[in-house]
């Protein structure tokens, strides 16, 4: 009978979540100036935060069936697999010529990881990181958090003086607008406008 003290269940040695931890020297919008880096890391947070976010407006404003927490899981690891492939700049991943090759790519290295998994954790794991497997109001939604969360960070880029992501804003602004939800219009209007806020405007309730 096992015991909590017996760790003869966990001999097997895995690399995955320290592939997993490497996501934080991993930089994104590498072919463009930023006043402000920004890690793998730290999107993948974000993304998950904001996607927690939409989910919980979606179910208790919207009265969706949806469960934020296995969104936010699913967000936490929806570039899980750049730890191996590196960060994809925007112009090669969705030029027309890559699209699928890319697509494949990332597929292939989503399962190469999980198998890096102890066979125990292999099947849950999956369906938390292959976007395959994702439902498709969940998926809908951390798709919407991600472009969320660069169009915020093109925002602070300007704010702090970089005329680098003028056109990248507006782009992703478009795709926002395109794909308007009411969980995004929802916090867009309710949120969104705190974020260009000072610190001390903060702290103020401005």
């Amino acid at each position: 009978m096992t015991t909590p003290t017996d760790t003869s269940r966990s001999a097997e040695h895995s690399p995955f979540y320290a592939h997993i931890a490497r996501l934080r020297y991993i930089k994104r919008w590498g072919l463009m100036r930023n006043a402000e880096e920004e890690d793998v890391a730290q999107h993948s947070w974000e993304v998950a935060v904001l996607a927690h976010a939409l989910a919980v407006i979606s179910r208790d404003v919207f009265q969706q069936p949806v469960d934020p927490n296995a969104v936010a899981a699913r967000a936490l690891f929806h570039d899980a697999t750049e730890a191996i492939t590196g960060d994809l700049p925007t112009p090669v991943k969705y030029s027309p010529a890559m699209r699928h090759a890319t697509a494949n790519l990332e597929g292939e290295v989503c399962r190469e990881m999980v198998s890096l998994l102890p066979a125990a954790l292999q099947p849950s794991m999956s369906a938390v990181m292959d976007h395959a497997h994702w439902p498709a109001h969940e998926a809908a939604l951390v798709k919407t958090a991600d472009r969320l969360a660069a169009w915020l960070k093109c925002q602070a880029e300007l704010r702090f003086g970089n005329p680098e992501f003028a056109q990248a804003e507006q782009q992703i602004r478009r795709k926002l607008d395109e794909h308007m939800t009411p969980e995004l219009r929802y916090f867009l209007d309710t949120f969104a406008p705190a974020f260009a806020l000072t610190l001390d405007s903060l702290m103020q309730g401005e």
